[in-house]
């Protein structure tokens, strides 16, 4: 039996509603178990909780939603899984802000000017919502479904495992994605959505699970003002409302309401496992570190600058070479130049100087790639030009005039003067799986996913997104490339989010793990694909079951020899029944092993990792 450390919250339950007469993305109400009392994360407001949303629909926010009660599920198994929502722990003492009670200590001055920008953002909000939301801002659609935030979960362990789970498979399981703490009260990209890390532990066979916020200095203000208070960057700052809710927050800062100074990042995005330390991590700030505890919990340790060495964001894709154990990053800016750099740490943390790398405007650089000896940086298409905002547009543009590149670098350079760019048109890859060199015909293989249109993501656009799993070849002696699909076009599918074995990055790799993301942005499986002759084989989850990421795990100490020796690790969850599991597949035979119920409902998210126990012992 499934036991749980703690007893239920107030936070946003997992509760599947009944059918109502519209449709919310909030199914996770605050549910108090011993009483039937619903209350929500959100701020009071005086203004209609009316959206208009570019779907031709009007849902109302309630007040208070009262949903119909749940009937008593029929019992068929003699296992009981608690769907209890539990209390989150405090973070860390270290890891709390001091200005996370800035608010009680308030003077006369400040609180007339927390007032003041309090009827301002309440006066916002009602104009805002007059307008119809595109549906890359419109919460209704962006965190609709299962996409929709969880509460905390402490941990619950001797969860049910159907199956057996492989003896190799001994640490912890753990993937990141973006989870609103707090009910948008405007516009709301589902990139926006602050960090929670979900973690499954297998220690001898017995499993846990357990999940928790990343305690981001932008989380502790929010939480302790009980509200959100920082812009938004890609669900809010759009045209002249976003230009107001900038002006809003620096207001806050000059009064010293709020405080941007520790960064204002969510940490949803990637994980990394380097010299002993677990980092979460988006593009918009430094690594947060977290630790995983003896029994499965999670804690946020620190904003972790890598011992005051890191002054600027970190992309949230850092890669580590499997070889020389080295990370390797970028960083770069959208207000000012230079708006990119590349630098790296060694195996003990010790970081190189930075490279700036000149560039005429700053670009989205979510990604990149490593090889034996370079580094691959694409300059795509996709740019940010902050004055499109006056023009009451997106400051996420795509610049059809440009042309993208990439830039291959050696890793150890000092400047960027051995930086040798090679155009690749109308190519705009979100998500490189990797590079190698082909030394004989002095060329750099990148494997990617190129997207079209290039920022649907980002902007409403009519086209439905194309995702083509691309070999791109980059000839240092010519100065040229090639790209071609790699699976034919008869058989294609969207392939987004994945990995391949991370014991050959930056090597030639034959196979790659790839999302099956059919129909976008749902994932209905995974696909097994041959680099090298477009097979592809695919697991599917099942009617109405949709998962992730798949992460593949080598097998240690294998002595097969083969690269696809291993198995997969993915969440599934089932629309249908409004339960979640991770499954283990077989690389090989992509037969499943096991899968494991888990005690709450996992949001569909982003990236993950596998730390196994051995350097569990050895965290910092």
């Amino acid at each position: 039996m499934a036991t749980s450390a703690t007893t239920a919250s107030n936070t946003w339950i997992n509760t599947k509603l009944a059918s109502s007469s519209y449709s919310s993305p909030f199914k996770d109400l605050s549910l108090n178990s011993n009483s039937n009392s619903i209350t929500l994360n959100k701020k009071n407001s005086t203004s209609k909780n009316r959206i208009s949303c570019s779907l031709q629909t009007t849902l109302p926010f309630p007040k208070q939603y009262q949903p119909k009660p749940k009937p008593k599920p029929t019992t068929t198994t003699t296992t009981i899984i608690p769907t209890k929502e539990t209390k989150p722990n405090p973070p860390p003492s270290e890891t709390k802000p001091k200005q996370q009670q800035k608010n009680q200590k308030w003077n006369l001055f400040q609180k007339a000017a927390a007032t003041a920008l309090d009827f301002v953002e309440t006066t916002l909000i009602t104009q805002e919502r007059k307008h119809p939301l595109p549906k890359t801002a419109d919460p209704r659609v962006q965190i609709s479904g299962n996409f929709a935030p969880v509460p905390e979960h402490p941990v619950t362990h001797s969860l049910p495992v159907t199956g057996k789970i492989p003896k190799c498979i001994d640490g912890v399981y753990l993937r990141n994605g973006a989870n609103p703490h707090y009910e948008p009260v405007a516009g709301h990209h589902f990139f926006d959505g602050d960090g929670m890390v979900h973690a499954v532990k297998f220690t001898n066979g017995s499993v846990s699970y357990s999940c928790r916020f990343t305690e981001t200095h932008r989380l502790a203000q929010e939480k302790a003002l009980g509200r959100p208070v920082f812009p938004k960057a890609i669900g809010e700052l759009h045209g002249h409302s976003g230009i107001a809710r900038l002006m809003l927050y620096y207001a806050r800062s000059l009064f010293n309401l709020v405080d941007g100074s520790h960064g204002m990042g969510v940490a949803n995005a990637g994980l990394v496992y380097f010299n002993n330390r677990l980092l979460a991590m988006s593009e918009d700030d430094i690594p947060y570190q977290i630790r995983v505890t003896p029994n499965g919990d999670l804690t946020t340790v620190c904003r972790y600058d890598f011992n005051n060495q890191l002054k600027s964001t970190m992309i949230a894709h850092p890669k580590v070479d499997p070889i020389d154990n080295n990370l390797y990053a970028l960083s770069y800016d959208v207000i000012q130049k230079p708006y990119l750099k590349y630098f790296r740490f060694d195996s003990n943390g010790v970081k190189s100087p930075d490279v700036e790398i000149p560039l005429a405007e700053p670009t989205m650089m979510h990604d990149f790639a490593i090889t034996e000896n370079f580094v691959v940086v694409p300059d795509q298409q996709v740019v940010f030009k902050l004055g499109e905002m006056i023009r009451g547009g997106s400051p996420v543009v795509y610049n059809k005039e440009k042309v993208s590149r990439f830039g291959v670098l050696p890793k150890n350079a000092k400047d960027s003067s051995d930086m040798k760019w090679i155009d690749a048109p109308d190519c705009f890859c979100f998500h490189l799986w990797n590079a190698w060199e082909e030394k004989e015909n002095d060329e750099v293989v990148v494997i990617g996913s190129c997207m079209t249109p290039a920022d649907s993501i980002f902007n409403e656009c009519e086209e439905s997104l194309k995702s083509v799993l691309s070999e791109i070849r980059l000839n240092l002696k010519t100065g040229k490339s090639t790209r071609r699909a790699i699976i034919d076009e008869s058989q294609h599918v969207n392939l987004e989010a994945g990995m391949v074995n991370k014991n050959k990055l930056g090597r030639k790799t034959q196979f790659a793990y790839l999302a099956l993301a059919e129909t976008w942005p749902k994932v209905s499986g995974f696909a097994k694909v041959d680099l090298f002759s477009g097979q592809v084989n695919k697991y599917l989850y099942g009617d109405q079951r949709f998962g992730g990421e798949p992460l593949f795990l080598p097998t240690l100490d294998s002595n097969s020899g083969r690269e696809d020796d291993g198995y997969i690790l993915t969440f599934v969850h089932d629309e249908k029944e409004w339960k979640s599991e991770l499954q283990i597949v077989n690389a090989i035979t992509l037969k499943l092993e096991a899968s494991i119920k888990l005690p709450s409902r996992v949001p569909y998210g982003f990236h993950g990792t596998f730390i196994h126990s051995n350097d569990l012992k050895k965290q910092a």
